[in-house]
This record gives C-alpha cells, structure tokens and sequence, in this order.
C-alpha cells in the first residue's frame, strides 16, 4: 500500500496556484481597462440621438417654430462597433435636412476606428393653416386661418404668427388645412397694370390730386411707373394703398 503525505501533495497545490496567478492577473487588466472604454453600441448611439436632437431643437428655436415635438431615430446596421479605450467623439457631418442626418463616431487613438452613422428625424409644430380654402391674390383674413400642429419637417418656412400671416396673400389657391408659407406669401395687389389711379403730391400741409394711369402693377410700399392723365408724363410713384400713389423720391 503506497500512503502520501501532505509534504508531497502541498508543492503541486503551490505549483498550480502560481501557474494561475499570470491569467488571473491578465484578466484583471482587461476588466480594469475595459471599465474606462466606451460602451460599443447603446451609449454611442445614445449619444448620437441626443446630439441630433440638441441641433434639431436649436434649428427649431432659430426658425421660430411653435411648441416643436421632435422624433430622432438613428438607423443601427449589424456592424459590430467595438470598444474604445477613451471616450468616443461625435461630430456632426450634416444636418441640413432632417430626413438625412449624417454623423461620425471616432475612437481618438493609435490604430482606432471611424463609423459614420445615418438619423432620421421628424418635426411637429404648431403653424399658421387655412381654416377655409384661400383664393390666390386675395388678402387673407383672421377668419381664415388658424394654428394647428402640422408636419413641418421638409417646411423650412412655416409660419406661426397669424397676425404675420393676417393682410397677405396667397400667390395659388389653398385648400382648408394647407401648411401656410412664407415663399408662397406676399402683399396683395392693390394697383393693376392700366388701372387709373390717384397720384397724391404732398408737401408740408399743401396736399395736391391729379389722375394718372398704372404702368405696372404693385402691391403696397412698392415703386412702379404711373402716367399722368394731363400732361402724360411718367413719373415713378410708390403705392400707399389701393388706387392711391404718390410721387417717389
């Protein structure tokens, strides 16, 4: 019968300790390092979203928009990003259209990595609409427009002032619930071409009427050609209301 003694067993036990120690110590630096590197998915694309949505909402406030409601999504693919031993940076590459916004990740070390990342985002306000349909070239009232929440997220000119919108016209016809816009706005016609006028000369408290005859059309403010009746002169007179002109500087 063969006995062992616990003077044999113990320098093996030793002997498989001290063989663990390097892994161990190996493993303990990955879990050390790793604790300082960026997450590789949820926290970039986190960070992505929050910084399209910072822009978005500054776009937003610089455009005047009313109550805006923001939705970002960033488009994830099966791309593995991996970890990086420093923080990662974001940087936007393009924000002009909302639809389309282009960013990049960058791990900022030796033998690192850049991804860009596309968003997607959609934006809601309150805007100026017709409430009734509007005929074009007609001033709009009060009565025919209201606030509403629309999509405004390709409408880089929406309005959200009624009171801005009140004495415009619409240069086409609108149905009830369109989005009013700013390129489509403009001060109605208050002088069609060959109609007659009033050109109205004033002077101190002296004020003087002659008739006359619209070369151009005009909306209000603006300076066009007027032919005077009696002595056919043409002189340049600027629209103070509708059928009313007079001498410009």
């Amino acid at each position: 019968m063969i006995y062992f003694t616990n003077n044999a067993v113990a320098p093996v036990k030793a002997r498989a300790r001290i063989a663990l120690l390097p892994g161990l110590f190996l493993l303990t630096s990955l879990y050390s390092s790793a604790g300082c590197a960026e997450l590789p998915a949820d926290n970039i694309f986190s960070r992505v979203e929050q910084l399209a949505r910072e822009q978005l909402a500054q776009q937003a406030s610089s455009a005047g928009l009313l109550e805006p409601l923001i939705d970002v999504a960033v488009v994830k693919t099966t791309r593995v990003i991996p970890a990086c031993p420093v923080r990662v940076e974001i940087e936007a590459l393009d924000s002009r259209s909302p639809q389309r916004m282009r960013f990049v990740a960058a791990c900022p070390v030796s033998g690192g990595w850049r991804h860009e990342m596309l968003v997607r985002a959609s934006i809601t306000a309150r805007v100026a609409v017709t409430r009734l349909p509007v005929t074009a070239n007609t001033p709009i009232s009060i009565a025919d427009i209201e606030l509403a929440r629309r999509d405004v997220t390709m409408v880089a000119d929406s309005m959200a002032s009624l009171d801005a919108v009140a004495g415009l016209s619409s240069r086409r016809s609108l149905r009830a619930g369109e989005v009013l816009r700013e390129a489509q706005l403009a001060s109605p016609m208050l002088v069609k071409r060959g109609a007659p006028v009033n050109i109205v000369a004033r002077k101190e408290q002296v004020s003087v009427s002659m008739d006359g005859v619209a070369m151009d059309a005009g909306a209000q403010g603006e300076v066009i050609r007027v032919r005077n009746t009696s002595s056919g002169t043409v002189i340049r007179a600027r629209i103070v209301e509708a059928g009313v002109v007079e001498p410009a500087n």
